[in-house]
């Protein structure tokens, strides 16, 4: 089968496509960010990514690749909780995407070029927005069967609580499996992978009592860091804002959900390490105000001892499952154009999928 993929980023859903059981293969990307597509080009192949306005697309255009596949991982900033203005329909960001579901889509219908299947992908928040009720009636009307999703990496077994809304869809007369058609239910396991005989690889979601099923973070870290000065939290940031960060240890089976703002915002922007897991670090953060409050200029050496850090690029690609621990073949190694900043890395891989979760998506709706 031969699949689009709009809004690719840095190829998450290309190589979730690639992993999954399915005989298909991504035939062309399309995206606007100039860094994301060398990106792209590097690692799947100069052909294959267009640098284009998506609400440029035309109907015929598109139908003249005979994709039976749409990935689709539209811009998240409309739906967010950390945009405090959420527009959903009416943000200016949105409307590309409402330009492929409702013109594009149904006027590809009309000709029965129209795909078999389409995967979204997009932050939690997305189920209760607008954008969601106008992409939900368009399918129905078009006779699509869908099914809407709440995942989590935990639930896979990875230490990182990224929630994210998926949506998968099917032309009639095909429909899920183990699955009711009800309209507008959001799941939040892949249905008929969460029975009581059946939870190797997921668990309720936020179950604490489920936490053997997940993996160390410590399996997922760089150990011989030759450039670590690169990554240590700077003295300013940790003097000011230290005490909002989320601290891990490399024993902790959970990280927050690493955004495009991770290392230059604090709160709800991901997690950073505490290397250092021979000291508490409640006790160490209280000695750390006291002599704040005591006037000490030199309260921040208290903090040193932690070995506090960032995750690296690397790391979040573990996380995110687009690289392997043990990359013998080269195809397995995630590649970086040498022109693109640590900045942008954080930017791009911020704003990717987990590839895990969504090779289980496509496996589940490809089956």
């Amino acid at each position: 089968m031969r699949a689009l993929e709009f809004y690719c980023g840095i190829g998450g859903l290309h190589l979730a496509l690639k992993r999954s059981k399915a005989n298909a293969s991504v035939v062309q990307a399309f995206d606007w960010d100039q860094n994301a597509c060398q990106v792209y080009s590097l690692n799947y192949g100069q052909d294959i990514v267009s640098r284009v306005d998506i609400s440029t697309l035309k109907p015929h255009y598109l139908a003249s690749f005979g994709a039976e596949i749409w990935l689709l991982s539209p811009a998240c900033q409309p739906y967010t909780v950390l945009n405090s203005n959420r527009k959903g329909a009416s943000d200016p960001r949105a409307q590309s995407f409402l330009y492929l579901i409702q013109d594009v889509l149904p006027q590809m219908k009309v000709t029965n070029t129209h795909p078999s299947y389409l995967l979204v992908e997009n932050v939690a928040g997305f189920e209760t927005s607008s954008t969601r009720e106008l992409l939900c009636s368009t399918l129905w009307s078009l006779d699509y069967a869908t099914l809407e999703i709440l995942l989590t990496p935990l639930q896979f077994g990875i230490p990182n609580s990224r929630l994210r809304y998926y949506l998968l869809a099917k032309r009639r007369p095909f429909r899920f499996a183990h699955a009711d058609d009800i309209q507008g239910k959001v799941w939040r396991t892949i249905p008929g992978q969460c029975g009581d005989d059946d939870n190797a690889n997921e668990f309720e979601l936020h179950s604490e009592t489920s936490t053997s099923l997940v993996r160390e973070i410590k399996n997922y870290l760089e150990h011989d860091l030759n450039d670590s000065h690169l990554y240590g939290v700077p003295d300013k940031v940790l003097k000011k804002w230290g005490t909002l960060f989320d601290i891990v240890l490399p024993s902790s089976k959970r990280s927050c959900c690493f955004t495009r703002g991770y290392t230059h915002l604090v709160e709800r922007a991901g997690s950073i390490i505490q290397t250092n897991e021979d000291l508490d670090t409640t006790e160490v953060f209280n000695k750390f105000l006291a002599a704040q409050r005591a006037g000490s200029g030199h309260a921040v050496q208290i903090l040193r001892p932690l070995g506090l850090r960032y995750f690296t690029p690397l790391e979040l690609l573990r996380l995110f499952d687009f690289e392997r621990f043990s990359c013998d073949n080269d195809d397995e190694v995630f590649k970086w154009p040498v022109t693109i900043t640590l900045k942008t890395k954080y930017r791009l891989i911020g704003n990717s999928v987990n590839i895990r979760v969504v090779t289980e998506l496509l496996n589940y709706m490809l089956d």
